[in-house]
């Protein structure tokens, strides 16, 4: 295999890896649906919303891009498009120094999700 098949395998693992552990949330009192979408022209986010009882959508998510010679990194936690938590776009050269990131921001923003679903959902009462 060259060195660009390698690297295309190593971003997919670290997609699945990271869509794994985002599919993972879940809530008992909300429902929960994975995604992952294509960012063009070249980039890709995963995650998983979960609709609260009242409608309301809390998503939890990360992407990759690739750009001006670099890969940009980012995670958020968003409840209606409005900021719950936000990491800073990391932007490095290197691939393995990006799935590293990635894998990090996957983690970050599993980290408080159970706290800030409890939160949203203590709005509804």
């Amino acid at each position: 295999m060259d060195s660009e098949s390698l690297a295309a395998a190593g971003l997919l693992e670290a997609l699945s890896r990271a869509s794994g552990m985002l599919a993972e949330l879940r809530h008992p009192f909300a429902r929960s649906e994975p995604f992952s979408y294509f960012l063009p022209p070249a980039g890709a986010r995963v995650g998983t919303g979960l609709t609260l009882p009242d409608g309301r959508e809390v998503r939890f998510e990360v992407s990759i891009t690739v750009f001006a010679g670099a890969f940009h990194i980012e995670g958020s936690i968003t409840a209606e498009d409005e900021p719950l938590f936000e990491l800073p776009r990391k932007s490095v050269p290197d691939l393995r120094d990006a799935l590293a990131v990635l894998d990090d921001y996957a983690g970050e923003v599993v980290a408080p999700a159970g706290r800030l679903i409890d939160q949203q959902l203590d709005e509804i009462v």
